[in-house]
């Protein structure tokens, strides 16, 4: 069995999906069509501009999605379809790609709405008052409990569960920098602040949450073609009210990555493939679960060889 995942923020590269584009027609039509969605050349920042400004989480979120789409696209080109999946998954922003992949929503809504999500993060929180800071070498539970310890008041939670020595931390910025000491302070290998320009995952993306279940409540959201496999309860749904529900508790609730894979393994997945730029998610995958295969997809030469692969 076989799962399609897609990346989230911090995968973005200038140049991400061209070659796709160049190679697939279909590819080059999904960057139009969110061009046209988001009514600016969205394809221009990602293929010739600055990274500071794509890196902005307005724009970051649907471009990753655009290449991500584009991926499937050349995939399709190639004769393989999402059924070729039994699940989909995507990490934050990856989900709305997932859901795109899917069929569960149109490439044109996805795009808007994950230009207001990201809109809506940014303005939640002032610039300099939140972090996010990565944790290496401790399991979830550790930095959950060390994330309480260094609240004092403050928001700081445990946010990304990325695998079993990557946890990620959101919050206040004095309360973050409190985690990341009293994290090396209980063994911790590293632990660093995110150049990230919000704190997402955690409460104090409140006021995003509630823009984006207004505006989900004026999209349509079809039953997806494969399960989706939810950031917030690690466990597979079709069903369009809880998707949108789950979407809404996604924007403040922790992103459960290493549970996600693992409740795919158990359910029969042996391979993952990563749809859309980098490779990050293949990375974590293999860390989750080492008899997992993980294959990046991503340029037209990963869609030839994946392509030709499934059909054997």
């Amino acid at each position: 069995m076989r799962a399609f995942v897609f990346p989230g923020q911090g995968a973005q590269t200038i140049g991400m999906g061209r070659a796709l584009a160049d190679a697939y027609p279909t590819a080059k039509a999904i960057f139009d069509e969110v061009d046209e969605a988001l009514g600016e050349n969205l394809s221009g920042l990602i293929w010739d501009g600055d990274i500071a400004e794509l890196t902005l989480t307005r724009n970051a979120q649907p471009a990753l999605m655009a290449t991500s789409l584009a991926a499937m696209r050349a995939l399709e080109a190639e004769g393989v379809s999402i059924s070729a999946a039994s699940f989909v998954a995507g990490h934050s922003l990856g989900e709305y790609s997932a859901l795109a992949a899917a069929g569960a929503l149109t490439v044109a809504d996805t795009a808007r709405l994950l230009r207001l999500r990201g809109t809506a993060m940014q303005e939640a929180v002032p610039v300099g008052v939140g972090a996010m800071a990565a944790i290496l070498g401790l399991d979830f539970a550790t930095v959950a409990e060390i994330a309480e310890e260094a609240a004092q008041g403050e928001v700081c939670q445990a946010a990304n569960d990325n695998d079993p020595g990557q946890v990620v931390v959101s919050g206040h910025k004095a309360a973050v920098e409190r985690a990341t000491v009293i994290a090396k302070e209980k063994g911790a290998k590293r632990a660093l602040l995110l150049p990230v320009s919000a704190p997402f995952h955690c409460s104090l993306m409140t006021p995003a949450a509630t823009v984006m279940a207004e505006a989900l409540d004026d999209v349509e959201i079809k039953t997806p073609a494969v399960p989706l496999v939810a950031n917030v309860e690690a466990s597979s749904v079709t069903d369009p009210a809880a998707i949108r529900s789950l979407l809404v508790e996604q924007v403040t609730g922790s992103v459960r990555w290493r549970e996600s894979v693992a409740y795919m393994a158990t359910k029969g997945v042996t391979d993952v493939f990563e749809i859309g730029a980098g490779k990050a998610l293949c990375g974590m995958v293999k860390r989750i679960d080492r008899s997992l295969t993980a294959t990046a997809v991503g340029t037209p030469e990963d869609v030839v060889a994946v392509a030709a692969a499934l059909k054997d």
